[in-house]
């Protein structure tokens, strides 16, 4: 299929698709990598997250993309598992935070460095400034429509 826009079906030009489709494709081969780590993808994102600090299953959600009931549950496994912990936030009580245990950011250490080699690998036939100004474009959209 060509880069260019003119097509006849909808999809091929359509930015909830071509997103879509360009998440799953460059996403499918790193998931192969998480899955060997022994880990499932939803956990690699949790962990991913993690690494920035602790966060609410609630912002742990919107970034994970994944269900809060669902989301619960993979912290409760990952917990059981010794790689997060629960903990109450230091400057809101009622709040909950999830962190990465010690195990949780050794675990993780190695995926990290594997993601930015596959990152770098999906961006290389990128001039920089163009790979910088994608990333741009998609951090400005997420931040337009999250406070829509």
């Amino acid at each position: 299929m060509s880069l260019s826009a003119s097509t006849d079906r909808f999809v091929d030009d359509y930015l909830l698709s071509l997103l879509a489709r360009a998440s799953f494709q460059v996403s499918r081969q790193f998931h192969d990598v998480v899955r060997q780590a022994g880990l499932r993808v939803p956990e690699w994102r949790v962990l991913a997250t993690l690494d920035g600090g602790p966060a609410t299953i609630g912002e742990l959600a919107a970034i994970t993309l994944v269900q809060q009931p669902t989301l619960t549950k993979v912290i409760d496994r990952m917990e059981r598992g010794g790689l997060v912990c629960r903990r109450r936030d230091p400057d809101d009580r009622r709040r909950v935070l999830v962190a990465a245990t010690d195990k949780g950011r050794e675990t993780v250490a190695a995926l990290l460095q594997a993601a930015r080699t596959h990152e770098a690998s999906v961006l290389a036939a990128y001039d920089p400034n163009e790979a910088d100004a994608l990333k741009l474009a998609l951090r400005t959209l997420i931040q337009r429509t999250d406070a829509a």
